[in-house]
């Protein structure tokens, strides 16, 4: 007998965890990263590889969660961007003293 999955339940937000976020529920994996990789080219099957801990539901779930909420996730990654390219710079300023 199989075991009905409720797809609402693969994405969830704590608050304690990875800054409430939306994430792959029972990992640390945010539907952020999920974006990304497969903005990089790879496939959903090819990220459940790279992972070998989550399974081909979570990742269209996360997906799907990024598709239907785009400015909400493109939001994160600009602004973990900027902190990238703030921290850089201040690096990069701090070597040439």
């Amino acid at each position: 007998m199989t075991t009905t999955i409720d797809i609402g339940t693969l994405i969830i937000r704590t608050p304690e965890t990875c800054g409430n976020c939306p994430r792959i529920a029972g990992t640390r994996i945010s539907v952020e990263q999920m974006a990304v990789l497969s903005k990089q080219g790879l496939t959903p099957t090819e990220i459940v590889q790279e992972y070998g801990f989550i399974n081909l539901a979570q990742v269209h779930a996360a997906l799907a969660y990024y598709h239907a909420n785009t400015e909400e996730i493109e939001g994160y990654l600009a602004t973990e961007k900027a902190e990238y390219e703030r921290l850089e710079a201040e690096y990069i300023a701090s070597q040439q003293k």
